[in-house]
């Protein structure tokens, strides 16, 4: 049953012209389609806020867009992956987001432009994260940020990728992000949490679309495997400060919060924030959400402490 009561305005609206129109799948579209659509909901992230300094350099091979709040240096850092189910999403899918989180939380934020599913399947996204991740903490100084204090960020996709970024570098072992954010993870690809099942199929973003992500991005990599399902890992000890965000009405909520207990469990300190009335992907949606609107405002705050 969906509760659409339960939901902000804004998103009520979304997802009742979602189910009006016969809740479309994600499967059944091609993947131009997909990215076509992503594309077509900037709007709904609200206004493109000026920022001092927007610029972009492709270094080995990893394009990556740089939004500088001020002349100042020694700037907090951030590291985003964007979302889009591994097989969509870009640099303009995040622009307006990103704007805000720099000006917010006075700090560096580096999108990265990692390669997408199908033409490129697993490892190639992850590689590029971790490749991105050494080539900012390098590069940092130059662009007025401070290379000891850099968070690791994503949101869904982005995610995932940055929480196992962040696993790549403690078993690498030469440095770590003073901490990570992340944003409604996919976790698990299965998708077995019982929250798939209530969540799955109204609220827009559905079982399909994110099942669909997956299966492109992995190919032939068992969806049991630690890297395609990090929620199941053991090798949490020793992770950075993590905070994790989740929506009420997403698929993913469960195993958001389930990571968030398993970070306890081997003594991460971890926070977890959960936004009511709301559905996965709401970060895209501050030009109609005021919860998406705090929930920059809370990861801005958390990247400037």
């Amino acid at each position: 049953m969906t509760h659409l009561n339960y939901l902000e305005p804004g998103i009520r609206k979304l997802v009742s012209q979602f189910i009006e129109s016969g809740r479309p799948s994600a499967r059944k579209q091609s993947m131009q389609e997909r990215r076509q659509g992503y594309l077509s909901t900037i709007d709904l992230a609200g206004e493109a806020v000026s920022v001092w300094n927007i610029f972009e350099q492709t270094i080995e091979g990893i394009r990556l867009r740089i939004y500088k709040p001020s002349e100042k240096i020694n700037l907090p850092v951030m590291v985003y992956y964007h979302g889009g189910c591994f097989v969509s999403g870009d640099f303009e899918t995040h622009d307006r987001q990103l704007r805000q989180l720099a000006n917010l939380g006075s700090a560096l934020v580096i999108a990265v432009d990692y390669r997408l599913a199908p033409e490129h399947v697993y490892p190639a996204a992850h590689d590029d994260a971790v490749k991105a991740a050494y080539i900012v903490r390098e590069q940092a100084l130059s662009w007025g940020g401070n290379p000891d204090n850099i968070t690791i960020a994503g949101d869904s996709a982005g995610g995932h990728l940055a929480l196992v970024t962040c696993l790549r570098l403690k078993k690498q072992g030469h440095w770590m992000p003073k901490r990570q954010v992340l944003i409604y993870p996919m976790l698990d690809a299965k998708g077995t949490s019982n929250s798939y099942k209530k969540f799955g199929d109204d609220y827009v973003i559905t079982r399909d679309a994110l099942l669909s992500g997956f299966e492109a991005y992995l190919s032939n990599l068992p969806p049991d495997n630690s890297e395609a399902s990090p929620l199941y890992r053991d090798d949490f000890e020793g992770l950075p400060e993590t905070h994790i965000i989740t929506a009420e009405f997403d698929p993913l909520v469960d195993e958001g919060e389930a990571l968030y207990h398993r970070l306890l469990e081997s003594g991460v300190e971890a926070q977890c924030r959960r936004y009511l009335g709301v559905n996965h992907g709401f970060f895209q949606l501050a030009g109609i959400s005021k919860a998406s609107r705090k929930m920059i405002q809370d990861v801005a705050s958390i990247v400037f402490n």
